[in-house]
């Protein structure tokens, strides 16, 4: 699954496809970033009961460490 070609929003469901995790461990992780204050966890907004991960967050998350893509 190619990022660039993604929406700039993405379902929580959709960016669980693109992490090859569940979707419960997905909810987990949006949970956690909210309890965390973005410390930790899978970067989401809220829209009303509705959540989104910015595709820019996802790519931030699988950028190695260090910077070094």
């Amino acid at each position: 699954m190619d990022l660039e070609e993604l929406p700039e929003v993405l379902t929580v469901e959709e960016a669980a496809a693109v992490l090859r995790i569940g979707r419960t461990a997905a909810y987990e992780l949006c949970r956690q970033w909210r309890a965390t204050g973005g410390r930790s966890g899978l970067p989401v907004l809220a829209f009303g009961r509705s959540l989104r991960v910015p595709k820019a967050a996802l790519a931030r998350m699988l950028e190695p460490p260090g910077g070094d893509a």
